[in-house]
C-alpha cells in the first residue's frame, strides 16, 4: 500500500529531517506516528502528500512511485490521500453540508453524487440533524467530525490525520478516535501524529516512533512510551 525505500530528506543542504526511512503499511492499518517536536513527523507527511520531494529514496503508495509523478498529475495522487487537521480548517460561511458538498465540487462530482454521498457520511460522523448548522453554530468535537466527513466523502484510500484531536477535551477526542477507528474498519488507511500518549496506549494500534529523524521503534499493539 505505502512503502518508504531508503528515503532520506535533508534541508539546506546540512539540515537532515529524516534519514534512511524503511517501512511498509498495509491497506487499512491504523498507524500512530509518535516522536518529540522536531522528530521528522510533519517531513513525513509532506514527503506522503508530495508537498516535499525526498532528497534521496523512494515512495511507493498503490503501486506507484511517488517521485515520479509529474507537477501536472499531482491534484489526481492527492485525491486518494485526506487530511484531517488539528484546527479544523471548515469554510465559515458554508454549512456542515456545504463544507463537506464543496470537497466533492473541488473534484467536479456530478450533483447527484453529491446528493447521495453527502448525507451518508454525514450520518457516519453522527452528524445528519447538524447538516444545515454553521461551524461557529458546533462544538469543537463536532466541527472535528464536519472535518472527518469532508475528508472521507471523496472515498480516499489514505487519511492522515494531523493532531485531530489536540484542540479538544479528553472525551471528546475519544469520540473522535472512535469515529477514526470505524474509518479504519472499512478499509482506509489511518496514519495518525499525535503527542496524545493517553490515546495510543489505550487503542494499541501499530506505532512509528520516530526520533531525530530516524525511525527508533516500529511496533504492533505499541504505545507511545519507549521500551526500556
Amino acid at each position: 500500500m505505502i512503502q518508504f525505500q531508503n528515503v532520506t530528506k535533508t534541508y539546506n543542504k546540512d539540515v537532515q529531517a529524516l534519514t534512511d526511512i524503511n517501512l511498509k503499511v498495509e491497506k487499512g492499518e491504523f498507524i500512530f506516528l509518535v516522536g518529540p517536536s522536531g522528530a521528522g513527523k510533519s517531513t513525513f507527511i509532506k514527503l506522503l502528500l508530495k508537498e516535499e520531494e525526498p532528497t534521496n529514496g523512494n515512495i511507493i503508495v498503490e503501486g506507484k512511485d511517488t517521485t515520479k509523478i509529474s507537477r501536472r498529475k499531482v491534484p489526481f495522487y492527492r485525491r486518494s490521500i485526506s487530511v484531517i487537521f488539528q484546527d479544523f480548517r471548515l469554510l465559515p460561511n458554508k454549512t456542515v453540508y456545504e463544507n463537506v458538498a464543496f470537497a466533492m465540487e473541488i473534484i467536479e462530482a456530478s450533483s447527484k453524487e453529491i446528493r447521495r454521498q453527502v448525507p451518508m457520511v454525514l450520518s457516519m460522523v453522527g452528524l445528519s440533524d447538524k447538516a444545515r448548522k454553521y461551524p461557529h453554530e458546533l462544538s469543537g468535537g463536532e466541527r472535528q467530525r464536519v472535518s472527518i466527513a469532508r475528508a472521507i466523502v471523496n472515498n480516499p484510500s489514505v487519511l492522515i490525520a494531523d493532531e485531530p484531536t489536540g484542540n479538544l477535551d479528553p472525551e471528546t477526542a475519544w469520540e473522535i478516535m472512535k469515529v477514526l477507528k470505524s474509518i479504519s474498519r472499512r478499509g482506509t488507511t489511518i496514519i495518525m501524529a499525535t503527542h496524545a500518549k493517553d490515546i495510543v496506549n489505550e487503542m494499541e494500534q501499530r506505532v512509528i516512533a520516530l526520533e531525530k529523524g530516524r525511525i527508533v521503534r516500529d511496533e504492533q499493539r505499541g504505545g507511545y512510551e519507549y521500551e526500556n
